[in-house]
């Protein structure tokens, strides 16, 4: 569909909806880190100039783990005190009984949209949310200070420790004490699922879960990558990474005290900025890799659903619509540098003239690699928890990889035994 096309489509939708229902008073539960919340609000202001609701924001904590848990008792409570609530791409299979189904309110926009995205939102027949953005990780570098020692962009998990170590002990040679050369989400959440996620598979050392719901996690590859994570902490990475999420990292890295850094999308616009310390300093590149094995990203992003216990479905569906619209999705991409789900949106040419990650980044989102969300269902969150804690604990020094995949295998598997 032509860019024109869709733009008319989106505002039109609105028009008919303004003309349509009755005034509102909406709540959206979002979680968000860097700017996500103020071009939230932004976009609010805009739906609620062409309409006749009003929308409050309900704000949640970075952690999307302490999100979940408060989504799942208001969910459980079948409160109708939400209307709208910005889920993790990982959650549709957990929470599709609470949302109402889209599909029939999309019909004339879905095929705008990223397969992928619309897939991972896809319950049997039920589109559980509408996708709002997609991540996919990248690893973040300091162009000035490789070309000072003459060092390549690293694509193996191994030329990044010896680069990283190399120019972290030559800067502090030279009086820069603070410099650190890897920083992570380390913490026991699930941003350490997604990086162990991709540091074992691109070990070679498979899934946590196989789509097909086999355990395979237990094996020498995923001990490898585990193991070499965890020589990282107090040597590259400062021992404070085992409590680090995206904010804490990026904190470390934007002001100057990083050489590389791994983390999501959202974190390029703000490296950009007039005010960091690292503006014009940095560029961006896949992930690494290992000798004979691709690199590997998680997917993410978040995505938009309607309550089943709203009472105002009608004006929420239309919200939804609003802030997944062509405009909106311009805009959020050009100033938080967050993946649209939009194809055209990689295709516009003052997008990628403002904004140049977003259409580089498109082949890597679509080869992005899911979270075992399918193969697990409901059981997700408690298997990504084993493996985040099994991670953790290896990072910690409380026990070998070895040893903590072992362990991780037989809950895995009386999980799946229970009850998956």
């Amino acid at each position: 569909m032509r860019i024109s096309t869709i733009l008319a489509s989106s505002v039109a939708a609105v028009a008919l909806f303004a003309s349509s229902a009755i005034a509102a008073d909406l709540k959206i539960v979002h979680g968000s880190v860097g700017r996500d919340q103020e071009m939230l609000r932004k976009h609010l202001d805009m739906f609620e100039a062409q309409t006749d609701h009003t929308v409050d924001i309900v704000s949640m904590p970075e952690s999307t783990t302490d999100q979940f848990g408060q989504y799942k008792l208001w969910l459980a409570a079948q409160s109708s005190d939400i209307d709208v609530y910005r889920l993790d791409v990982i959650w549709a299979a957990q929470v599709a009984n609470h949302f109402v189904d889209l599909s029939p309110h999309v019909q004339d926009i879905i095929g705008d949209y990223v397969p992928a995205a619309v897939e991972s939102q896809t319950v049997g027949d039920k589109l559980v949310a509408l996708p709002m953005f997609l991540g996919a990780p990248a690893l973040y570098y300091r162009k000035d200070l490789l070309e000072k020692y003459d060092q390549s962009v690293p694509t193996t998990w191994q030329e990044l420790t010896d680069t990283a170590q190399l120019i972290q002990d030559e800067e502090r040679a030279a009086g820069n004490e603070d410099i650190w050369g890897f920083v992570f989400q380390g913490a026991a959440y699930e941003g350490l699922t997604c990086n162990a996620q991709e540091w074992v598979a691109s070990f070679g050392g498979g899934r946590i879960v196989e789509p097909d719901g086999t355990i395979t996690i237990n094996n020498e590859n995923a001990a490898k990558a585990l193991d070499l994570a965890a020589s990282w902490v107090g040597n590259i990475a400062p021992e404070g990474v085992l409590s680090y999420k995206e904010e804490e990292a990026r904190g470390v890295w934007q002001t100057g005290n990083a050489v590389f850094m791994r983390n999501w999308n959202y974190a390029y616009a703000l490296a950009a900025s007039e005010d960091s310390a690292v503006k014009d300093k940095f560029d961006v590149a896949i992930l690494p890799g290992t000798e004979g094995h691709t690199s590997a990203a998680t997917l993410g992003g978040s995505h938009l659903g309607v309550s089943k216990y709203s009472e105002n479905q009608e004006a929420a569906i239309e919200l939804v619509r609003f802030l997944n619209s062509y405009e909106v999705q311009k805009d959020r991409a050009i100033i938080t540098s967050r993946p649209p789900t939009l194809n055209a949106v990689y295709e516009d040419e003052e997008v990628g003239e403002k904004q140049p990650f977003i259409p580089l980044w498109k082949p890597v989102v679509d080869n992005a690699l899911p979270r075992p969300s399918v193969a697990t269902a409901r059981n997700y969150n408690e298997v990504s928890k084993e493996f985040w804690s099994a991670a953790h604990a290896t990072l910690s020094g409380d026990g070998s990889a070895a040893e903590n995949l072992q362990k991780l295998e037989a809950k895995l598997k009386r999980l799946k035994g229970a009850r998956w």
